[in-house]
């Protein structure tokens, strides 16, 4: 089968990893965003899918606008390709480019559509908590993540499940699901399911103002931000600003925890010792953002409007990630000292 790939950040690499490796696959070229100056260095970068590609010794095309190009248009068109893969490539694939290949473009998209629609669904997931997401490849049609669907795979999410731990094992899923929908595709095994728009959810690109901590939210609401938003979400402590990078939430304390129970997998064994304080713990209450304990060796509890956050995981402004701990003893935090909203 051969194949034009277009994808462009480390999501899309498995997938086309997977194509590189499988025999009855022939991945033509590869088409990607432009490199982008990156990091303290300003230097020009390569996609991480360009990387896979250039050690591959496939051609790469990096037009600006993709659909606009008429040179790479012409090329994609004399490939006589079988099928274009799309996994999160950034542009908008035009209709004139949707109708080349002979089987169609199909997409690997970050959600069970038609949840989660557009460019952050994992991110979205997330910060709705969600306790369940998936893959979904389908036949691309002209619209934002709106054509007939192929197949589905699912899987569960964590308590402690953070935007990249989450994009990793969809990102392992999405190679193999991909696999088993071209070959199903070829042999005629598949028939596409058009997607329910009336249950269409959406999920844009993430904004700035989507960062800032607003205390008075409960703490599940807050876990949520920053795990879903990681590790970008802010507070301010001392009047500067801080990153809340990972959070563990107590709030509704034995309901939350007995409901996370079986999805917990990979909690952290230091934590355990917070499940004894918990009877205690949920008697305390405060202003929201008030710092209401210190765990020794763990970090600072926060109160919220419903419940108590643990700040695992911090970056002050300048410095580098810590844990919640380190934080408490390179501030010398007490009890009663305030967080304040981000931005």
């Amino acid at each position: 089968m051969k194949i034009v790939f277009f994808g462009t950040p480390q999501f899309a690499v498995p997938t086309l990893e997977k194509l590189l490796n499988h025999s009855k696959f022939d991945v033509l070229a590869v088409v990607t965003q432009p490199d982008k100056r990156r990091e303290r260095g300003n230097k020009l970068t390569p996609s991480p899918v360009k990387a896979i590609a250039t050690a591959h010794n496939l051609a790469v095309w990096q037009p600006e606008r993709v659909k606009k190009d008429t040179e790479i248009l012409t090329k994609l068109k004399e490939l006589n390709a079988d099928v274009f893969v799309v996994v999160a490539y950034g542009q908008i694939l035009s209709s004139k480019i949707l109708k080349m290949p002979k089987l169609g473009c199909i997409n690997v998209h970050g959600s069970i559509l038609p949840k989660y629609r557009g460019a952050a669904p994992i991110q979205w997931c997330l910060y709705n908590g969600e306790k369940e997401t998936g893959i979904t490849t389908m036949l691309m049609d002209v619209g934002m993540d709106t054509g007939p669907m192929l197949e589905i795979a699912t899987t569960p999410i964590g308590l402690l499940d953070n935007t990249q731990d989450l994009a990793e094992r969809l990102a392992a899923i999405g190679g193999d699901l991909l696999v088993e929908t071209l070959l199903k595709l070829e042999r005629q095994e598949i028939q596409p399911i058009p997607q329910d728009n009336l249950s269409a959810t959406y999920a844009p690109l993430i904004q700035k103002e989507n960062y800032g901590l607003d205390w008075s939210k409960s703490a599940m609401q807050l876990h949520n931000q920053i795990r879903g938003f990681y590790p970008n979400c802010t507070a301010t402590f001392r009047n500067n600003l801080l990153k809340i990078i990972a959070s563990v939430p107590l709030a509704s304390v034995g309901d939350v925890w007995r409901q996370a129970a079986p999805r917990l997998g990979n909690f952290p064994p230091e934590l355990q010792e917070l499940i004894d304080k918990l009877p205690d713990l949920s008697n305390v209450s405060n202003k929201p953002g008030v710092v209401v304990n210190i765990t020794k060796g763990i970090g600072a509890i926060v109160q919220t409007g419903e419940g108590l956050l643990l700040l695992r995981e911090v970056q002050l402004a300048g410095k580098r990630p810590q844990s919640g701990w380190d934080f408490v003893n390179g501030t010398r935090l007490t009890v009663g000292e305030v967080f304040g909203a981000g931005s």
